[in-house]
């Protein structure tokens, strides 16, 4: 069973930067998709950013210019550094990791911003 375990959330003002990062129990070279989505209290989880098996990338319009999803496959690692962090960026976020047929999520991140 693979895991994903993330790292990185914590408590900062509005304007600061946090770089989250999700390590997989297996190789990532095969991964099809690694993604960030995100999980605000009342709201539905959304997608922040995804990356591909070829290293293109998409972001939520709202985060646009400020985060940047990467991946280390020989760490087996995929980051999302954050910057320009915002009130309404506050939420839980959590890993994702998704091949042809099957997809598996982390525990969660708690990222806190305040005003």
């Amino acid at each position: 069973q693979v895991q994903l375990v993330e790292s990185g959330g914590a408590f900062v003002q509005a304007g600061g930067s946090l770089r989250l990062a999700c390590v997989a129990s297996i190789s990532i070279v095969s991964v099809s998709t690694m993604a960030w989505y995100r999980q605000a209290p009342g709201k539905q989880r959304e997608l922040v950013a995804a990356i591909q098996r070829g290293d293109s990338t998409n972001y939520a319009d709202s985060v646009k210019g400020r985060f940047t999803i990467s991946r280390d496959n020989a760490k087996n690692t995929v980051y999302l550094q954050m910057n320009s962090l915002k009130p309404e960026d506050t939420a839980v976020y959590y890993c994702n990791a998704r091949w042809l047929l099957a997809e598996a999520w982390g525990q969660g991140t708690q990222v806190s911003v305040s005003s």
